[in-house]
């Protein structure tokens, strides 16, 4: 674990790396700093997320994964990989509700017992996938593409189709991190990675606003 992905926890309160707590409702690290002690158990970012999540102070914003509604195999299987990782740490997953991407990803997150929000198009809840938690309604078409960028924590797009990468533009334009697994640029500023384990460290100290 390299000194700019350590996180801290003394118990009671998430530190970073020079001892600034973090605060849940801004969701970022304040100073004053406070020195790190020897008795402070060290965490990841991923550590660091699974442990604040078990607390009242938890992140309370949703993280939104994108893709196609016509995914291939390897975009469904990152998807639902996705799922597990999201809800395995305790994180609320966005999606629009659809198949594909977003049904694969909905069907990680109930396997694991988590929350996931499907944000429909449609103005009938009965046409989200079967996996998603909470379908709405919104029946303002793709539209709701805009919302789910605005409602976003942080995004995570499998795949690049029109939609998916409207959504990601919408994202960078209201000023959240946005990635995305693949191997190649999509957007300027979106942050590709080719392997989610790669992407890990970076997404997770994006989810607890930790830029280094």
């Amino acid at each position: 674990m390299s000194a700019a992905a350590c996180f801290y926890h003394d118990g009671e309160n998430l530190l970073d790396v020079r001892g600034n707590v973090f605060d849940s409702a801004s969701i970022a690290f304040k100073a004053p700093p406070r020195a790190v002690e020897p008795s402070w158990s060290k965490l990841s970012g991923r550590e660091a997320v699974a442990w604040l999540q078990k607390r009242p102070g938890r992140i309370r914003p949703p993280i939104a994964v994108v893709g196609p509604r016509e995914a291939d195999s390897l975009e469904r299987e990152r998807a639902y990989r996705l799922g597990r990782e999201l809800a395995g740490v305790g994180l609320v997953v966005l999606c629009g509700g659809r198949q594909g991407v977003m049904e694969e990803v909905c069907r990680g997150v109930a396997e694991e017992n988590g929350i996931s929000v499907g944000l429909l198009p449609e103005g009938d809840w009965k046409s989200a996938n079967p996996h998603v938690g909470i379908p709405i309604a919104s029946g303002i078409g793709i539209a709701r593409n805009a919302l789910i960028a605005r409602a976003a924590h942080v995004m995570l797009a499998v795949g690049a189709g029109l939609g998916t990468i409207s959504e990601m533009a919408l994202g960078l334009q209201f000023g959240k991190r946005v990635f995305a697994l693949s191997d190649r640029p999509i957007l300027p500023g979106v942050e590709a990675f080719p392997e989610w384990e790669l992407m890990q460290p970076h997404f997770y100290a994006a989810v607890l606003n930790w830029r280094g």
